[in-house]
């Protein structure tokens, strides 16, 4: 068992994987990468494994952005195996002040030197075989988005970082973090414990467990999300495009022959893993496919395909990721506590951004600096208000239920300065 770091990452799923990895790369010689079970075991390899770059801020798309060129360059980069298919994305808007959105997404997208624009129905079916011509007022189009095989890149990014002299340590919880006057100085686990500077709470849907053993409440809450896999299906290939549908919070794509499909619900169920206990994994979570199939449900006339009744499953899967009440990512230094970093509210979306974010929190871990503005995803936009359990709940399923609505965040506001 190793006894000193430079930095200890806790949570080797996508986000503390690429953090482990980014960190070795940029020189630092003793990082360790520690996980409660297996490396990339539990809600990453749930994932749907798709991106969007254009986003609600010019930050947020250029993370997105980076992350997309980093996972094209994923094999080259890393060594290590990537399925990746940049199929495109189509986004589909039912209602006015969705066509609204798109708009101002494809000025962001022209700004930042993004390919998105709009595309009329009858080539949109051409790129998108199951798509109907029904309720439709607009669609975008970007070439560039991809889809991949989310098991692949925290494991990639695991074995990677190995490569360059990370040490790794499976089922090695974090029971124990350690202040002293001056900031962090040790990290606890049943196998003994590490002395360090510089801790990263990635921790997934245990991000709150380990903060709380800091005394520090990460305003997330994990949230269960679903999709489904259908068995192969005449016409279906890598080549079609990701498809969103805005107000529906539905999203489709090929996989394995078959058709995806996932949403956000308006009531998602939340978990607390303090509660559930040590020794609960992703893969005892409770799933419930009516979820899905009301969704589907929703965009039957866009997609009647999956109202067809031989339309087998072969594939029904869901994971915990964590949510926020903007909707927003946090990364950064815990104001405060020298040495504890965060990287955590994945929002569903936060597998395909983890090359970007990982990057950019080892560039700061390192430089001293950020590499960008990351104020908007900071966890200092919370400080003016520590909201009681039941409201934060409320406020990240508001975020969760309107999660392809312009600002995400359901109702909640930022102090002014700070969004």
């Amino acid at each position: 068992m190793i006894d000193q770091a430079d930095v200890v990452v806790i949570g080797a799923g996508a986000f503390g994987s690429s953090t482990a990895y980014h960190l070795a790369k940029l020189g630092v010689r003793n990082v360790v990468l520690l996980d409660r079970f297996e490396p990339g075991s539990q809600t990453s390899p749930r994932a749907a494994g798709l991106t969007s770059q254009v986003r609600s801020t010019d930050t947020l798309t250029r993370l997105a952005r980076r992350s997309v060129e980093k996972l094209e360059g994923f094999e080259a980069e890393t060594g290590q195996p990537l399925r990746f298919t940049q199929s495109g994305a189509l986004k589909i808007a039912r209602r006015p002040e969705h066509v609204e959105q798109l708009e101002r997404e494809v000025v962001r997208a022209k700004t930042l030197n993004v390919p998105l624009d709009f595309i009329g129905p009858a080539e949109a079916q051409k790129l998108c075989p199951v798509l109907e011509d029904r309720g439709i007022l607009a669609m975008t189009y970007n070439p560039t988005d991809c889809n991949v095989e989310p098991s692949q890149v925290p494991i990639g990014y695991a074995r990677a970082a190995e490569e360059l002299g990370v040490t790794v340590l499976p089922n090695t919880p974090a029971t124990g973090l350690v202040l002293g006057t001056s900031g962090v100085e040790r990290v606890v686990t049943p196998q003994g414990e590490i002395r360090t500077e510089q801790v990263v709470d990635a921790a997934g849907a245990w991000v709150r467990v380990v903060a709380d053993l800091m005394g520090i409440r990460v305003p997330v809450v994990p949230t269960r999300h679903q999709l489904f896999i259908t068995e192969p299906v005449d016409g279906i290939t890598p080549a079609m495009p990701i498809a969103r549908v805005i107000d529906a919070n539905v999203y489709i794509r090929h996989e394995r022959g078959g058709l995806m499909l996932g949403g956000y619900e308006a009531n998602p169920k939340q978990y607390d893993l303090a509660v559930l206990g040590p020794g609960f994994q992703i893969s005892a979570l409770d799933l419930d496919i009516d979820v899905l199939r009301d969704l589907a449900k929703s965009v039957e006339d866009q997609f009647p395909i999956f109202q067809r009744p031989d339309l087998k499953l072969a594939e029904h899967r869901g994971g915990l990721p964590t949510m926020t009440i903007d909707d927003r990512y946090i990364l950064g230094p815990v104001p405060g506590v020298r040495g504890f970093w965060l990287l955590t509210g994945c929002c569903v979306g936060g597998l395909s951004i983890s090359p970007g974010l990982g990057e950019a929190l080892a560039q700061w871990i390192v430089g001293g600096t950020p590499p960008l503005d990351l104020t908007e995803i900071g966890i200092e936009r919370f400080a003016e208000r520590e909201l009681p359990e039941d409201e934060l709940r409320l406020l990240c399923r508001e975020a969760y239920a309107n999660h392809y609505a312009a600002n995400g965040g359901g109702g909640w506001t930022a102090p002014s300065g700070r969004r």
